[in-house]
């Protein structure tokens, strides 16, 4: 008797032929890739790669030119999110979109299509938290949440529409090192459970952890694929940008030389509503030296940087010190004019003008160090040429230097905005996350940009959320808190388990221990 043939279960998600484009650039060229269920499968690529054009195909915010989807072995369309999550998907973005002054509750019922009681949703919410151990209070103001926890309102989020595919894009970015294990074991067991993951992410190491498949694109097609468990860190990268991968090179030794920036006992109210008021923080970035400034977002670190570029001002002159010069009552200008430049975390809105063009961006902040507006009057072509510079030293991707900056990914408007900070050459370069959402091969290329800065004389300050960019950069590193600033220390004096700790603070089960090394 002829066996009857085991039916095969056809993968949850299945792409093929895929093709997106858009003026002057072919987002997805020729796409096909497939997710089986409970697999997490990493989709990998460098700025433009065509990860983000997939995702909002896969979760209806754009269209497909050509090519299918299919979902469960059935031809599918995708025309809107609340289809995509009619049909299973749910998408946790790399920015949150949570309302600070609602509760969490709150938040959940705003992110769902439809209208449910409030105490079966609490019951509901509940269960979920109970069933995946997700430490969450329902009725907090999402303000008081640190930033692991704001993620975890998006899970649930996800998780109460039982997704049968779950996208995650950069959920590591902003969390501590506790807190990516945390989420890591949810994921495991949301996968157990049979859901696929499809997982974006820059962070390699975090890649081989988790993942079990790779799926890797450059210039908008697949070029490869792997079990990242088996391949090395290194060798992706490398199939991502198509190139050797660049190492860091820095001059062994200390090459500290004098304070170039000091701040002493700087105090600052938080913005309102929410802001983390600053208290007493004293600190010396000093030449040839990149001091690390360690932290969870929303302890300050914005306001930190505000207080040192000049968009607020100290209560005392002498509270910020640049080269010996009491500039704590200066405006931003003065301040470049004297040789500090700062690169703040949002991109678009704050280091740059969105419906502005690349040169005219450029003429915001170089105009103060660089003889671009002699007596007031822009010299065109001197902008252009500096523009294009930048544009050419950092592999900014964009059509001319007259494209608006919202044209841009935000990983080449990151390229651009840090090319447009380092060509000046300041003495004080602070920085905020400085590879936010770069590739592996463009954030290797930054980091050596601000070694070689720091080589020449300047003092950087780099605050980031990355601890493996911070230990891979700092000579000496500090730790900031609820708007407290642990003293600096030499890098190799600490551990990563004691890093995140006191980045955690008196969040969560970090509180104790960490508020104890604050100590």
């Amino acid at each position: 008797m002829n066996q009857p043939h085991e039916q095969k279960v056809p993968p949850r998600l299945a792409l093929a032929h895929i093709s997106k484009s858009f003026p002057g650039v072919k987002a997805n060229d020729d796409v096909s890739l497939s997710v089986g269920r409970g697999e997490i499968h990493a989709l990998l690529g460098e700025n433009g790669a065509g990860k983000s054009t997939l995702v909002k195909i896969l979760y209806g915010v754009q269209q497909a030119d050509e090519g299918s989807i299919a979902w469960d072995g059935e031809i599918v369309s995708i025309p809107s999110p609340k289809a995509a999550r009619q049909l299973g998907i749910g998408m946790v973005f790399q920015h949150f979109s949570l309302f600070d002054a609602m509760t969490v509750i709150e938040n959940i019922a705003l992110g769902l299509d439809e209208a449910v009681d409030r105490d079966v949703l609490k019951a509901r919410v509940a269960a979920i938290l109970d069933s995946y151990s997700l430490p969450l209070d329902p009725e907090r103001e999402v303000h008081t949440l640190s930033v692991g926890e704001r993620q975890r309102i998006e899970i649930v989020r996800c998780l109460l529409q039982k997704p049968k595919l779950l996208i995650m894009d950069e959920p590591t970015s902003v969390l501590t090192p506790q807190e990516v294990e945390k989420l890591f074991g949810t994921l495991r067991q949301i996968a157990a459970e049979g859901c696929a993951i499809l997982y974006i992410s820059h962070k390699l190491d975090e890649i081989k952890a988790l993942c079990e498949t790779a799926t890797i694109l450059r210039g908008g097609r697949v070029v490869a694929s792997c079990d990242p468990r088996t391949e090395t860190t290194r060798r992706m990268a490398e199939l991502m940008i198509g190139a050797e991968l660049r190492q860091l090179e820095r001059a062994a030794g200390d090459r500290a030389g004098a304070a170039r920036l000091a701040v002493a006992g700087l105090s600052l109210p938080g913005e309102p509503p929410f802001g983390t008021d600053l208290e007493g923080l004293s600190f010396e970035a000093r030449a040839g030296e990149i001091l690390g400034i360690a932290g969870v977002a929303g302890n300050g670190q914005s306001e930190l940087l505000t207080a040192l570029s000049g968009e607020r001002l100290a209560e005392r002159s002498e509270a910020i010190l640049l080269d010996g010069k009491p500039v704590g009552q200066l405006g931003a200008g003065p301040r470049r004019a004297l040789g500090l430049a700062c690169v703040p975390e949002e991109r678009n809105g704050h280091a740059a003008v969105p419906d502005f063009s690349l040169a005219e961006n450029t003429v915001l902040t170089a105009r103060h160090r660089l003889p671009l507006a002699p007596l007031g009057v822009i010299s065109g072509r001197d902008v252009l040429r500096f523009t294009d510079a930048i544009i050419k030293r950092f592999d900014v991707r964009t059509t001319s230097p007259a494209a608006p900056a919202q044209s841009l990914s935000g990983g080449n408007l990151q390229k651009f905005i840090m090319g447009r900070e380092i060509g000046q050459e300041p003495g004080v370069l602070v920085v905020c996350q400085p590879t936010w959402g770069v590739d592996a091969g463009a954030a290797a290329a930054i980091r050596q940009e601000l070694v070689d800065l720091a080589a020449k004389g300047s003092a950087v300050v780099v605050i980031s959320q990355d601890l493996d960019e911070l230990l891979e950069l700092s000579d000496r590193l500090c730790i900031i808190n609820e708007g407290r600033l642990s003293p600096p220390r030499a890098v190799a004096s600490y551990g990563i388990d004691e890093i995140g700790l006191m980045m955690g603070g008196i969040h969560g089960e970090a509180g104790p221990a960490a508020g104890a090394a604050h100590a």
